[in-house]
């Protein structure tokens, strides 16, 4: 796979981060001590590398205290070129990432053109090197031009350098075409991201219940994904492709999803950080900021949520980046434009989980770096010795209340405006360069 990182004319001095809280998830690890990186690759990983003093050449950065871990893997993020540039770029994409922790980013196919071709593949990977500070990766699309009717190419698209595919926020209908691609995925060993959500039944604007009958807006019923997840989890019992379900929102699917795992089936979910940490009623009075697909479900949903994530039975946290311009959201919420801004969010947003000792540090980061990282056949998300230097340092603890306007996105629909966020990143490395650093 060709490295999506610009390098510098020369190679980055060796960077040794000490006095830090280790925070390794590929293993397990949780310990004070320090971590070397040299020649873009972490050396080291230990307790007491720096009583031996800097190696020659070294940076030194003194963490005091706070985390160092591997850079996050966001799986889901809408990234703007080509075709949507006014809401975002790779390159202000990537600026938001860094800034957030994530030193890969996972783009989506729904882009126009559709990413359906090599070529267009082959575009978002050369405009990643030419412009973005953090590792890009693009799935493509399922179906071409993202219609649910005719496979692309898998073969000559995974050899382009998709990492995945789907179909973003549209589900396939036919059952027999998503049986083929599954079927025809399998021999590349090529992983089918789906939207697990029934388009007919999903023409409303918020959760179905009695919320949404006291706002007077037409729900969403949860059956609505269950029936496609349903649906899928057999597919892949008779197809035995790699199959990862985009974001389930709800208990009913985790029902489904747990059946699927214990039968041994190759299935594999994530859920976003807005369906982890908001609810229904969050909308409040009509904020179409928190207007969503699929939608904010009811707080008990929430909840399993987050024991799934505890469990494992949920296995990925992803943001769910979807920036939108402001005419698109100022309107009324049933006619608002679904979708949240979420990279920079994502890494505070998820420390709540912690905070509220609803999941341990370590498991949150193998949600949302090594797991990630593992499913798509990537080399990050640990500190062993050897991996890429994809590595970030952030103060769990360090308050700050957001203001839209400091985001490094080019749009401003964020649901956590003037919200109180517990964690900072303050530094951010990929392929041993620091590439954001907070001030």
């Amino acid at each position: 796979m060709r490295d999506p990182v610009r390098h510098s004319n020369g190679d980055p001095r060796p960077l040794l981060l000490a006095n830090a809280r280790v925070v390794d998830p590929s293993r397990g690890a949780d310990f004070h001590g320090d971590v070397f990186i040299a020649d873009g690759v972490v050396k080291d990983a230990a307790f007491g590398i720096a009583n031996a003093g800097p190696p020659d050449g070294a940076e030194v950065v003194d963490c005091r205290g706070a985390v160092v871990a591997p850079g996050l893997v966001d799986m889901r993020a809408f990234a703007g070129e080509p075709g949507a540039e006014p809401r975002e770029t790779l390159a202000s994409a990537s600026l938001a990432a860094a800034a957030g922790g994530v030193t890969t980013l996972i783009c989506q196919p729904d882009t126009d053109p559709v990413v359906d071709e090599p070529a267009i593949v082959d575009f978002i990977l050369r405009r990643a090197r030419d412009t973005a500070v953090v590792r890009v990766h693009p799935m493509a699309a399922i179906t071409k031009g993202l219609k649910g009717e005719e496979m692309t190419e898998i073969g000559l698209l995974t050899a382009a350098g998709a990492v995945a595919f789907t179909d973003g926020h549209a589900s396939i209908p036919s059952a027999q075409v998503l049986r083929r691609a599954l079927t025809y995925a399998r021999d590349f060993d090529a992983l089918i991201v789906h939207h697990t959500e029934d388009a007919t039944m999903s023409g409303g604007a918020m959760n179905q219940g009695e919320f949404a009958a006291r706002l007077g807006l037409g729900g969403v019923p949860k059956s609505a994904e269950t029936i496609v997840l349903e649906r899928d989890v057999r597919l892949v019992g008779d197809a035995r492709g790699r199959y990862h379900a985009a974001a389930v929102t709800c208990a009913e699917s985790l029902a489904v999803l747990e059946r699927a795992k214990a039968a041994g089936l190759p299935v594999t979910a994530s859920a976003s950080i807005n369906h982890l940490t908001f609810n229904e009623l969050d909308i409040g009075s009509y904020r179409t900021f928190f207007k969503l697909k699929p939608p904010l479900r009811a707080e008990d949903d929430r909840k399993a949520l987050i024991r799934a994530l505890a469990s494992g039975l949920i296995d990925v946290v992803v943001s769910d980046h979807l920036p939108q311009d402001v005419e698109g959201k100022r309107l009324p919420f049933s006619e608002a434009e679904p979708g949240a801004l979420g990279l920079e969010t994502l890494l505070a947003a998820a420390l709540r989980l912690v905070h509220a000792d609803e999941i341990d540090l370590v498991s949150l980061l193998f949600a949302l770096s090594t797991r990630p990282a593992q499913i798509l056949g990537l080399k990050g998300g640990t500190l062993k010795a050897g991996a890429p230097a994809d590595v970030i340092v952030f103060d769990p603890h360090q308050a700050y209340v957001l203001d839209k306007r400091d985001l490094k996105s080019r749009s401003r629909n964020t649901p956590f405006d003037e919200a109180r966020l517990d964690g900072r990143v303050l530094r951010t490395i990929v392929a041993g360069q620091t590439v954001y650093e907070y001030v």
